[in-house]
């Protein structure tokens, strides 16, 4: 259910309370900090006041708070004994349907993360993929108290934005989604490529896992973007162009079987909320990308 700001602006406090309490993990005692410095102008002013009323707790009670999360793929997770927000992220990106080998990775990391920082390991997952996860585990083990505390309630900041983002409507919404698009250019024929099938998959684990398909309008670009409305998940991707057919379909020899069939384009992704355009200019003979806008 959503909530104007404006709405929240002009509620009781125990009223925007419980409107937006539940964004901030068990801890209500955020929004109604925050619901004391009412009226925010805008929505992203409306999730900073809630961090601000957690940065300026004392170190006790963020301890505690962070303690509240649950385990990434943990034992509550599985026995669906989090909150609704915990189990609809972490499904998000698959962490509720791990192989027994996999869970036992996760419990190793977990157990090994709290037994050196004392709260459980946090992060974004709408933000990453599981591979993505799977390395932020084990690269901020290396970190100091200090700098994995801090890192810790930046995650907290991706979590919660994205949460308010989703719950509230208004004026300044908060910048959470990216955005993944391609356009195909023939420059043997010097226009755009009309009717190139486009496959997108996530490169997981030396796996290839397919997420989208598509394929191209008379301005070269799929009509919708490859991935859109939501972040970007931090990892390795490949597209491929079906260019061998292109060029077949338009009675061009490139050789038989022709010179370029399918052609992959792998790339990364490290900006959820980037605008990622990677462009394909083709020949029957060579091809090049880069990244647009």
């Amino acid at each position: 259910m959503t909530v104007t700001l404006s709405d929240l602006n002009k509620m009781t406090l125990p009223a925007f309370a419980a409107a937006v309490g539940d964004t901030f993990e068990l801890a209500p005692w955020v929004a109604e900090a925050a619901g004391a410095k009412r009226p925010f102008a805008s929505v992203a002013d409306l999730h900073l006041g809630m961090m601000a009323a957690v940065r300026a707790a004392s170190r006790d009670v963020q301890i505690s708070f962070l303690g509240q999360h649950p385990d990434l793929a943990g034992k509550a997770a599985r026995a669906g004994e989090v909150t609704d927000e915990s189990r609809h992220e972490q499904a998000s990106v698959g962490l509720d349907s791990l192989s027994e080998e996999e869970f036992a990775r996760f419990h190793r990391l977990n157990d090994a993360y709290k037994a050196k920082f004392g709260f459980p390991f946090i992060v974004c997952v709408r933000r990453h993929t599981r591979d993505s996860i799977l390395q932020q585990f084990e690269h901020r083990l290396l970190n100091d108290e200090g700098q994995e505390f801090a890192t810790a309630l930046q995650e907290v900041f991706y979590i919660t934005r994205l949460r308010i983002a989703a719950k509230v409507t208004g004026e300044g919404m908060p910048l959470v989604n990216g955005r993944l698009s391609t356009h195909v250019l023939d420059t043997h024929l010097g226009r755009p490529a009309q009717g190139v099938a486009i496959e997108l998959y996530e490169l997981a684990d030396e796996r290839y896992h397919r997420l989208a398909t598509a394929v191209t309008n008379a301005d070269g670009r799929t009509d919708q973007p490859l991935i859109g409305g939501r972040p970007l998940p931090i990892g390795r991707y490949e597209l491929r162009f079906s260019i061998g057919d292109h060029y077949r379909s338009r009675g061009i020899d490139s050789g038989t079987p022709p010179f370029l069939d399918i052609v992959p384009l792998r790339f990364s992704i490290a900006e959820p909320e980037g605008h990622y355009h990677v462009p394909l200019l083709c020949t029957p003979w060579s091809y090049s990308t880069y990244r647009g806008s």
